[in-house]
């Protein structure tokens, strides 16, 4: 018996009877042969902390553009809170633990720089629209690995396609993951962003203690007590329902609601973020114009023939770019450069 082996064996033993077992994966698009030491779902954890595009959230936005402090979210550390929330939950509730993080630390993959800016850009200008939860699992299915993809587990992809919404419900029957590893992701982002972009904004100065409602703090005085109260809350709640998926209590299902509501209304859609996120659009229209005009340019590490719709080409790349990539990219396409006279 293999190192794997025994794993899958102790997951079968320990774990809770609707817990996803490695063993039982529905496996990859591309079949492979699976490995000695490592379970299906710790390889694609590897394979995603491994990539590229993992690497390149620590320049992402999360809420703020390219913030000058050191203490700021960036979109890596939101996705590292998402995971720590995620697999707090996933063995409390003696499910799948390995799952449950690929799925978080790959949740992200496809977001774009400037945040939710850059995003809406890529919404109205790409002929078949742009969605940054699919375009994480185009990441993971194509992009990555100079076009080859990374080839994950059907259950991770499921997990990362399903996990985000929006405005949305966050317990969606429509669009719910078939896992509950997977449901799991998609409590925790909503756990994490919220807490996470409030402390962000208090600390830039944007808003005031004052300006939050204080029903927010009827669940806790700090953000670790919120987020220590929104996450037992969900173990609790799920564990009560016969773990039939993951749910929260009607009160802090609402206050989780109402304080999403108060960061679109005065963080994601305030007018001070409006403001240079309408800088940051200005940047992405004219790398979109100039790039669709000169697709060479774009991905010479990736086969043509992996992406052959010249649209789509541009698209990937400028979802690709870190924030301060683009700023490099349109200065040194778009500004004067200085004359190097000696």
């Amino acid at each position: 018996m293999t190192i794997r082996e025994q794993t899958e064996e102790i997951e079968r033993q320990i774990l809770h009877p609707k817990a996803c077992l490695s063993s039982q994966s529905k496996g990859r698009l591309k079949p492979e042969k699976e490995g000695e030491i490592r379970t299906c779902f710790q390889r694609d954890r590897d394979r995603i902390i491994h990539s590229k595009t993992f690497r390149r959230l620590k320049h992402k936005t999360q809420v703020f553009l390219a913030p000058r402090g050191d203490h700021y979210r960036t979109r890596l550390t939101h996705t590292l809170e998402v995971s720590q929330i995620a697999r707090t939950i996933a063995r409390a509730l003696r499910l799948n633990e390995d799952l449950t993080e690929a799925i978080a630390l790959g949740h992200d993959l496809g977001h774009t720089p400037f945040g939710h800016a850059g995003e809406d850009v890529l919404r109205k200008i790409y002929p078949g629209g742009f969605e940054h939860y699919k375009q994480s699992l185009r990441v993971v299915d194509v992009l990555e690995r100079n076009g080859q993809g990374l080839n994950l587990t059907l259950e991770v992809r499921d997990g990362i396609l399903k996990h985000s919404k929006g405005k949305g419900k966050i317990f969606s029957t429509i669009d719910k993951s078939e896992t509950l590893e997977g449901q799991i992701v998609r409590v925790s982002d909503i756990i994490a962003y919220v807490n996470h972009d409030l402390d962000d904004a208090l600390r830039a100065g944007v808003l005031r203690k004052s300006d939050i409602p204080p029903e927010f703090f009827k669940i806790g005085e700090t953000q670790a007590k919120r987020i220590d109260t929104m996450v037992k809350d969900a173990i609790y709640t799920s564990l009560a329902a016969g773990l039939k998926g993951i749910r929260m209590s009607k009160e802090i299902k609402n206050i989780t609601y109402a304080l999403r509501d108060f960061l679109y209304a005065n963080i994601y859609e305030g007018e001070i973020t409006k403001r240079e996120f309408r800088k940051a659009k200005k940047i992405l229209l004219d790398l979109h114009d100039y790039y669709l005009k000169h697709p060479d340019e774009v991905f010479k590490e990736i086969p043509k023939e992996v992406i052959a719709d010249k649209e789509q080409r541009v698209c990937d790349f400028i979802a690709g770019m870190t924030d301060r990539f683009a700023l490099m990219m349109y200065e040194r396409l778009f500004l004067p450069q200085p004359w190097m006279v000696f």
